[in-house]
C-alpha cells in the first residue's frame, strides 16, 4: 500500500513542478540600436558586468569575449556557458530587456525555459531596475559573436529544467536588495554587491547535495577548481583579523601586508573585474566584510599574534638538515627572507597566511604548483614549481612550514594531496 502511495506523491511532486515551471515565451525583437543607450548606462553597466566577472564565466579559453562555451564542473556534470553577446542568432541579440530581466530575477530564459543555477540568479535578483537596464545596455553594446552552444553533461535528474522550479520552491529566495536600516550607507552599499552582482557567496559557500548554497553556512567557505574559496565570515583561519583596510588593500591591489596576496581565481577577480569598480564601492565591500567576519573583536589579540609570526622568522637556523626545510631554504626563502631582513606587504610573513593555517591545504599546494601572476597580471609574481618540485618534494615543504609557522595539527596525506591537486 505504501509504494502506491509513494508513486502517487512523486507523481504529484513533478506535475506540480511540470506545472510551476511553465513560463510563456517572451517574443524575439531585433537587437537593440546602440544609439538607444546613454553612454552613462553603458559605462555603468560595464562596471556591473566587470563587478559579476561575466566575461570570466561566458568566455571559453581562446574564445570571443560573452561568446560562452566555457565549460563549469556543477558537481552533477558540465554546464557550458552560453553565448550572451548580442548575435541574435547564437546569442541573446533577440532578447528584449524585459526577457533579459526575467533571466537575471527569475532564472527563466527567453523561450521559458527554466536555467540552471550555476547560473547565479539568486544572487542576480537582488539587483535594482537602474543596474539591470545598465548592464543590458552594456552587453547589448558589445560586439556580436557567432558560437555554437556546445551540449551540456549534467545527468539526470538534475537535466530536467522542469524539476528546477521545484528546486527554486526550496532554495530560491527572489527580490531585489532591501537596505538593513541600522547598518551604514557603505555597509549596505558593500553587501548589495557582495551578495548580488559579485555573488561571493556562490564560491565561498558550502551547498548541499543539491547544488544550493547552505544559507545558515553563508561564507563559511568551500571547495572550489581544486583551491579553497577561504571563509569570509568569522571562522576564517587567517592568524590576524581581516580588517577592513586589509580587505580595501587585498581587492583594490590584490596584496595585503598582514594576509599576502591574492592568487588562483581570486587574482583574476581582484586585477580583472573588481579593478574596474570604484575606490568607493572596494571601501563598501571592504566594510560589509570587515563587520560580519567580527574583526573589530579580534583586533585586540593582534599585537601577540604578529609578535608570535615575527618570532618565527629564525626558526629555520639549525633546521638546515632536514628535508623540508632544506627545500624551502632553497626554493623559497631567497624572496620569503630571513629572520633580519623586513618584509615589503607583498612578501609577507607565511606564518601570517591563511594557507598555512587553514585546515584545507590546497591553496598552499596550488600556489606552489601554479605560482602567483604572470606576464599579464599586475602585482605580485611568483613562479610555478610544479615542473621543478615532485609530489613528495611539494609535500616536505608543506609539512615543513604548517609544523613551524604554525601551532595547527598537521596536514595528513599530503603527497596524496598534491598529487590530486596536480591532476
Amino acid at each position: 500500500m505504501r509504494k502506491p502511495i509513494l508513486i502517487a506523491v512523486v507523481a504529484l511532486f513533478l506535475a506540480g513542478c511540470v506545472g510551476l515551471s511553465w513560463r510563456s515565451a517572451i517574443a524575439p525583437q531585433a537587437p537593440p540600436l546602440a544609439s538607444l543607450f546613454t553612454s552613462e548606462q553603458v559605462a555603468l553597466g560595464a562596471q556591473m558586468a566587470a563587478a559579476g566577472n561575466c566575461a570570466g564565466c561566458h568566455t571559453a579559453e581562446g574564445g570571443a569575449a560573452f561568446g560562452g562555451g566555457l565549460g563549469l564542473d556543477t558537481g552533477f556534470g558540465i554546464a557550458y556557458s552560453p553565448n550572451i553577446s548580442p548575435d541574435p542568432q547564437t546569442g541573446i541579440g533577440n532578447w528584449s530587456e524585459a526577457a533579459f530581466a526575467r533571466a537575471m530575477r527569475d532564472g527563466v530564459a527567453r523561450d521559458g525555459s527554466q536555467l540552471l543555477p550555476v547560473f547565479p540568479y539568486t544572487h542576480f535578483t537582488k539587483l535594482t531596475d537602474v543596474d539591470l537596464a545598465a548592464l543590458y545596455a552594456f552587453v547589448m553594446t558589445r560586439p556580436p559573436v557567432v558560437a555554437i552552444e556546445q551540449t551540456n553533461t549534467i545527468r539526470f535528474p538534475f537535466n530536467v529544467r522542469a524539476l528546477q522550479a521545484g528546486w527554486k520552491l526550496l532554495y530560491f529566495e527572489q527580490g531585489v536588495y532591501q537596505n538593513v536600516a541600522t547598518k551604514s550607507a557603505a555597509w549596505n552599499r558593500g553587501a548589495y554587491l557582495a551578495e548580488g552582482i559579485a555573488h561571493c557567496a556562490a564560491c565561498h559557500t558550502p551547498r548541499n547535495r543539491f547544488g544550493a548554497e547552505n544559507s545558515h553556512s553563508a561564507y563559511a567557505g568551500a571547495g572550489f577548481d581544486g583551491w579553497l574559496a577561504p571563509p569570509l565570515d568569522a571562522s576564517n583561519p587567517a592568524p590576524l583579523p581581516w580588517t577592513q583596510q586589509d580587505l580595501y588593500d587585498y581587492l583594490r591591489m590584490g596584496e595585503s601586508e598582514r594576509h599576502g596576496v591574492a592568487a588562483g581565481a581570486m587574482a583574476g577577480i581582484v586585477h580583472g573585474g573588481l579593478a574596474k569598480l570604484s575606490d568607493a564601492d572596494i571601501e563598501a565591500l571592504g566594510t560589509y566584510f570587515g563587520d560580519i567576519n567580527d574583526s573589530a573583536a579580534r583586533e585586540g589579540g593582534a599585537p601577540a599574534a604578529l609578535a608570535l609570526a615575527n618570532s618565527r622568522r629564525s626558526i629555520d637556523a639549525g633546521n638546515e638538515t632536514e628535508p623540508g626545510a632544506n627545500l624551502y631554504l632553497s626554493a623559497c626563502a631567497a624572496c620569503h627572507y630571513g629572520p633580519m631582513v623586513k618584509p615589503p606587504a607583498v612578501r609577507s610573513s607565511l606564518a601570517l597566511s591563511s594557507a598555512i593555517t587553514s585546515d584545507d591545504p590546497s591553496n598552499f599546494i596550488q600556489t606552489v604548483l601554479q605560482g602567483v601572476g604572470g606576464a599579464d597580471t599586475p602585482g605580485p609574481y611568483m613562479p610555478g614549481f610544479a615542473n621543478a618540485l615532485s609530489d613528495a618534494d611539494v609535500a616536505l615543504v608543506a609539512s615543513y612550514l604548517r609544523r613551524t609557522r604554525s601551532d595547527r595539527p598537521a596536514w595528513p596525506d599530503l603527497t596524496a594531496a598534491v598529487a590530486a591537486r596536480r591532476r
